[in-house]
């Protein structure tokens, strides 16, 4: 029995690894370092259906690979519509590499996620703050990565903004959001659109997913630690891109 249980434990490990190994997203980074670090704010922009919440699931993704602790926020979608897209985009991530008898490696990863849901008009940093300091003071769960997604960016979102920086500097994690764009919104002349430009200060690093021809491209309007290579509004594309048909993201040919 011992025997038998250290081969799954193993074949486990040895699937994460090769998951990890074979993520896109590490393309993402100059070698060994990290997209955003602990207290950082991250954005991925993008016009509806185009694969925001995707991107943000495989990120969180390969935070379970690691073994680190994902807190999903989101607005608006119930709980089982939030499992449903880690479902899918896990299923999609084994598929394309043909892996086999992953049941026992989902199993293992799920209780590194946590998901909270607010209707949008419920949602406060305040009440955020009271129900996370509830999970983490009971020792239910001890968050290292946050995603918010459904976050309106209007006129009121950089004081929501800044006070989950804060949080997120006290806590000690990095947190990702979605934002929604509009085909005519008004862009800067560094390509931002007019609702990031407004709280552009209070992020390290911002993609965007920009829809063309068959493909989806990835492309970096703000890196401001130099850790992804850009240098610039015209030097924006990445060599990965987002697979239309099922929102992974892939290194581009």
């Amino acid at each position: 029995m011992a025997t038998i249980i250290y081969l799954i434990e193993r074949s486990i490990v040895m699937l994460k690894q090769d998951l990890m190994n074979r993520n896109p997203l590490r393309l993402l980074a100059s070698p060994g370092a990290k997209i955003l670090e602990d207290g950082e704010l991250g954005a991925v922009v993008a016009r509806a259906g185009v694969g925001k919440t995707a991107f943000l699931v495989q990120v969180a993704m390969d935070s379970l690979l690691n073994g680190k602790n994902v807190l999903h926020i989101s607005l608006d979608q119930p709980v089982k519509k939030v499992c449903l897209w880690y479902e899918e985009v896990f299923n999609a991530i084994t598929d394309e590499y043909s892996f086999r008898n992953t049941n026992a490696l989902w199993e293992e990863i799920l209780p590194h996620r946590f998901i909270m849901t607010f209707k949008s008009g419920d949602f406060s940093v305040e009440v955020l703050e009271e129900r996370l300091n509830d999970i983490v003071e009971q020792g239910i769960f001890f968050p290292q990565i946050c995603l918010v997604d459904g976050l309106k960016f209007d006129e009121t979102v950089r004081e929501v903004l800044s006070e989950i920086k804060l949080m997120a500097r006290e806590m000690g994690f990095p947190c990702w959001f979605s934002v929604r764009s509009h085909r005519d919104e008004p862009r800067t002349p560094t390509g931002l659109t007019e609702s990031v430009a407004q709280v552009e200060d209070l992020f390290d690093v911002i993609f965007e997913l920009t829809p063309s021809r068959n493909e989806v491209e990835v492309q970096i309007l703000k890196d401001a630690h130099n850790r992804l290579g850009y240098e610039g509004p015209h030097d924006s594309q990445l060599n990965v891109i987002l697979d239309p048909s099922t929102f992974l993201v892939k290194k581009s040919a």
